[in-house]
């Protein structure tokens, strides 16, 4: 299962109860924690996120509502006694703030912290299950997406046909990783006789802050879900611009272009206080639209 909870929703100053941008992505069992803005581990207690959980922490740029609560997480992280390591992905020179503010604090960690400095598009983890990518996204500062991909599935074992061949169950979990099985006269049973495809894994991207920009649609085609960026409504489409930010409805035709089935929005504009005109606008052009509302987790 792929889900994505949201921590925070909103773009540079908190307001109206929202919060700047964080949320949190669960695969198998892993928890990875996609950038984290101010209040970011307030909202983890809040929505009950298990801390413990999180080993990874991708962070797309160096603008301060995308980073500037990772300091306290790292530090609460230690003063819980916190044991496994920590690794974080970012671009440079995220990795020199965060030492000098621990130096500064004479902070020793009872952990292993890593930083991993993001420099080119491409893969970033790639373990047996899953796979995690970035991609350039068009913003003011150096700016990274990131794709979460699971890999396919393991073939599905046909118990009937399984059977009708003599299979014995100790051989299955070896027909499920695509083995052939050799008889004891020689005869070998083709996997596919007895298996079927497994499924396909899911994908799903978060497109980080960017104004609009079809050059990223190669890295998120055919996601089962995306979040992308709206900081502004339609009409403010030249400010978005110049602000390297997205409007709704540039949001909406980056996802049909993209042929992606699902897309949640987010990083509104502190101007707005309500946001279902949001919502209204990108459905107009993409109606599997949603609105990434703090606490709600959304199953890609």
């Amino acid at each position: 299962m792929l889900a994505v909870t949201i921590l925070g929703n909103n773009s540079a100053v908190p307001a109206f109860d929202r919060h700047p941008t964080s949320q949190v992505v669960t695969t198998d069992g892993t928890s990875f924690l996609v950038d984290c803005g101010e209040g970011t581990q307030i909202q983890m207690i809040h929505y009950k996120i298990r801390r413990s959980k999180i080993s990874h922490i991708f962070i797309s740029h160096l603008h301060g509502d995308h980073y500037f609560g990772l300091v306290g997480l790292i530090n609460s992280f230690g003063l819980l006694n916190r044991q496994q390591d920590l690794h974080i992905f970012a671009p440079s020179p995220l990795q020199q703030l965060i030492e000098l503010q621990l130096k500064v604090a004479d902070t020793t960690l009872p952990y292993n912290l890593y930083f991993h400095t993001i420099r080119n598009e491409g893969v970033l983890l790639d373990e047996e299950k899953f796979s995690v990518k970035c991609f350039h996204t068009n913003h003011r500062i150096e700016c990274y997406g990131f794709v979460f991909a699971e890999k396919k599935r393991l073939r599905r074992l046909l118990p009937d046909k399984a059977r009708e061949f003599d299979i014995p169950s100790s051989f299955y979990d070896r027909l499920t990783h695509g083995e052939d099985y050799t008889k004891k006269d020689g005869t070998i049973i083709r996997n596919e006789q007895v298996t079927a495809e497994g499924a396909k894994g899911k994908m799903y991207a978060f497109c980080a802050d960017t104004k609009y920009d079809e050059s990223i649609i190669p890295h998120i085609e055919n996601s089962d879900m995306i979040y992308h960026e709206t900081t502004y409504l339609n009409n403010l489409a030249e400010r978005a611009a110049a602000r390297f930010h997205s409007t709704s409805s540039q949001a909406a035709w980056i996802t049909k272009k993209a042929n992606v089935k699902k897309l949640i929005i987010g990083h509104f504009s502190s101007k707005y206080d309500t946001l279902e005109e949001f919502e209204k606008e990108a459905r107009s052009v993409f109606e599997n639209t949603e609105l990434a509302l703090e606490g709600v987790t959304y199953l890609v």
